[in-house]
């Protein structure tokens, strides 16, 4: 409750409020930047890119970073870690969710305990950051419409009775039809969404088309595809980089059809190969935003090379896109663009398999546990 209390001591009344704070302060502090965190921070909005709450909070507390994402392995991954600060977590959101489930079968106790497990640990980063918390509607409902729009109420509302505002959190969504369907939805409700797993421009503009908040394309994964498509051994330059491509075009869409929808990459691999961990982050610099790990976090912390900006939204304009689906394309046309582009239709089904794969791994402990409960 701490940092809360904070921003509204600042004046933050909003995430939105946060970011521009930010971009003020770093565009003043870049001249004086040391490394390149710092230098980053000064054009792009950062994030870090973990579930560790102590590494959460050590990056925090550097200025440069404003929001954390999560995701099912994150939430995975703290219910499995043994660690007593996440252990609490479990047992509180088991104990909620016997407690509040209207359903009593144990599949619906389990999925409410996930979900509060996840804003347990969202509520943790939360006081830890000051701007956006991703909190992800579990990945078995990326092609539910409805079902994904009533999960992420739900996680909206248990967040509401912990003192977060709408406004700070982020629902993430796979990036599949349904998906965009349901932030539409959402976003005209007020509610924020994050849509996750984006290898393809096609989803991206969809996105943008239907008024979502954020993105999260993945370039270090684009990149894979292409190198395992052409049998790839050796690195390419960045500028010749399929992820990096990929979403500076997205950027460039976005600004000259003035959508306000965020680009914030996540996802990373070394252009080059091994030995140049940041390639494609610093041929990404001036984007939106960008969620990072706290292993590469440390490498930019380590550099002090001038860092120059990429990307600008005035040479954005420049770049020539032209207008997809006359400004809202349906969902004919979304599929067929969907289906010719291989690398957008692999890797989406690959990513939703690999997340519900983490959350069946935390179901299962989550079952012990409120076969447990229900015994005491």
């Amino acid at each position: 409750m701490r940092s809360i209390t904070l921003l509204k001591l600042f004046g933050y009344s909003s995430a939105l409020t946060a970011h521009l704070q930010v971009k003020r302060f770093n565009s003043v502090g870049a001249l004086s930047a040391s490394n390149q965190l710092e230098q980053l921070a000064s054009m792009t909005v950062l994030s870090i890119d973990s579930g560790d709450l102590k590494v959460i909070e050590k990056y925090a507390q550097t200025g440069h970073i404003t929001d954390a994402t999560t995701n099912p392995l994150f939430v995975s991954q703290a219910g499995l870690s043994g660690d007593p600060v996440y252990l609490s977590m479990v047992d509180d959101s088991v104990s909620f969710a016997l407690t509040s489930s209207e359903d009593k079968d144990d599949d619906s106790i389990v999925a409410l305990a996930i979900d509060r497990l996840a804003v347990n640990l969202g509520y943790s980063i939360s006081t830890l950051v000051k701007g956006y918390i991703s909190t992800e509607v579990n990945p078995k409902l990326s092609f539910d419409t409805e079902a994904s729009v009533n999960r992420a109420r739900r996680i909206i509302s248990m967040y509401k009775s912990m003192g977060v505002p709408k406004e700070r959190i982020l629902i993430k969504l796979a990036a599949t039809w349904e998906g965009i369907m349901a932030a539409e939805i959402l976003e005209k409700e007020g509610i924020r969404c994050n849509l996750t797993l984006i290898f393809s421009f096609i989803q991206a503009v969809a996105c943008a088309q239907r008024g979502v908040t954020l993105i999260s394309p993945f370039p270090g994964r684009i990149l894979d595809w292409h190198k395992s498509k052409q049998g790839r051994k050796d690195g390419v330059p960045p500028e010749q980089d399929e992820g990096v491509k990929e979403v500076r075009r997205m950027f460039n869409y976005f600004k000259t059809f003035e959508h306000k929808t965020i680009c914030m990459p996540a996802s990373w691999r070394p252009s080059r190969g091994p030995g140049f961990e940041l390639d494609e982050i610093r041929a990404l610099a001036g984007t939106d935003r960008m969620t990072i790990p706290p292993s590469l976090l440390q490498l930019l912390e380590s550099s002090t090379e001038h860092l120059p900006q990429i990307l600008n939204p005035i040479e954005a304009k420049k770049s020539g896109e032209l207008l997809l689906g006359n400004g809202k394309m349906d969902e004919n046309e979304f599929r067929y663009r969907m289906n010719q582009c291989g690398c957008g239709t692999e890797k989406l089904a690959e990513g939703i398999r690999a997340f519900i794969a983490e959350t069946e791994k935390l179901e299962d402990v989550m079952k012990e546990k409120v076969m447990a409960m229900r015994v005491k």
